[in-house]
């Protein structure tokens, strides 16, 4: 009877435990369908995540603007993005172009209307999106102080006949045109002929020569015609005056290298949107860099006042743009949304 009793109490302990067992289980079952749809609320709410910038090659041209717009945008992906930034100096157009269409460069933050009609906008190995902001202005420049004794030279007809106003060493009996960059588009060489001038194209070399020849004859109060464009934060520093070309018309061209009759260069450059480019593969890669360089939009007054840090006050191209993001965060703020 005793042992009956004892198998019977052992039986009942036996199925207490296993029905304890069955609810720890059950428990620990419900908990683990919980915390699981807790992790997928989260996910929900929290949504997809952010793609890692990874590397990002930027080109900088032979203009102290193009650095303003290169350094600055640097910066913000730097220190907003993480990225890795490279920056590259290739040539602007067909070689910036070409190095684009072979994975060598994402971005191009200025381009001064060279891609239209290109065989990599056709091919979309580059891509325009959109202006920067800017519209640039490319034209003949004389200093103001020279209109108060030549006021007719406000236009091309006044130079006509007049052109040993502007003679140097390096142009004999012509007057001098100072050349830009060779490396930009330009068709002065051609105009010159066009308009039957007497005068003769030098060239001093990159941006900084030029810059170093045409302020250093403006300093002595001598007369200078050169080749120049805005934005350029020098033009705030210097009083210089553009001359009327004659006027635009549907046949006009505007590089030289294309050749033809030069009458069809003998007219005023057209205004140029400035637009910012990037490669095919950039476009498709994801990276959160590219919804930053669509945002991008500033003023000439924001890239002059970068420039001016650089060229003018000769800060580090790093230290000018941080300068200028820290005193800009509403409008960098913007560009990120």
């Amino acid at each position: 009877m005793i042992d009956h009793i004892e198998k019977n109490g052992e039986q009942k302990e036996d199925r207490m435990l296993d029905r304890l067992d069955r609810r720890r289980l059950r428990l620990a079952g419900l908990g683990l369908v919980v915390a699981t749809a807790l992790v997928l609320v989260a996910g929900a709410v929290a949504g997809p995540r952010a793609a890692a910038c990874g590397d990002v090659v930027l080109n900088e041209n032979s203009w102290v603007g193009s650095t303003a717009n290169v350094y600055v945008i640097k910066n913000v992906l730097e220190t907003r993005l993480k990225c890795k930034v490279k920056v590259l100096n290739i040539t602007e157009g067909q070689p910036a172009f070409q190095a684009m269409a072979d994975g060598k460069i994402d971005i191009v933050l200025e381009d001064w209307q060279n891609l239209p009609g290109t065989p990599y906008e056709k091919s979309k190995s580059v891509v325009s999106l959109g202006t920067n902001g800017i519209t640039g202005v490319i034209g003949w420049y004389i200093p103001r102080y020279l209109l108060q004794q030549y006021p007719a030279m406000k236009t091309w007809r006044g130079i006509r006949g007049k052109e040993s106003v502007f003679k140097s060493p390096e142009s004999g009996s012509q007057g001098m045109f100072l050349g830009g960059d060779p490396s930009y588009v330009q068709k002065d060489r051609a105009l010159i002929k066009g308009l039957g001038l007497n005068l003769k194209h030098v060239v001093a070399g990159a941006e900084p020569a030029q810059v170093a020849r045409w302020t250093q004859l403006y300093k002595q109060k001598k007369p200078i015609l050169f080749y120049w464009y805005d934005p350029q934060y020098l033009n705030a520093q210097y009083q210089v005056v553009q001359v009327q070309l004659p006027k635009r018309t549907a046949t006009c061209k505007d590089d030289e290298k294309k050749g033809g009759d030069p009458k069809q260069y003998a007219c005023a450059y057209p205004s140029y949107r400035l637009d910012k480019l990037v490669s095919k593969e950039f476009l498709a890669s994801g990276s959160p860099a590219l919804k930053l360089v669509r945002a991008f939009k500033w003023t000439s007054k924001d890239q002059n006042v970068v420039a001016n840090l650089i060229s003018g006050k000769k800060l580090s191209k790093d230290k000018a743009a941080a300068q200028w993001v820290k005193a800009n965060a509403k409008t960098v703020n913007a560009w990120l949304k």
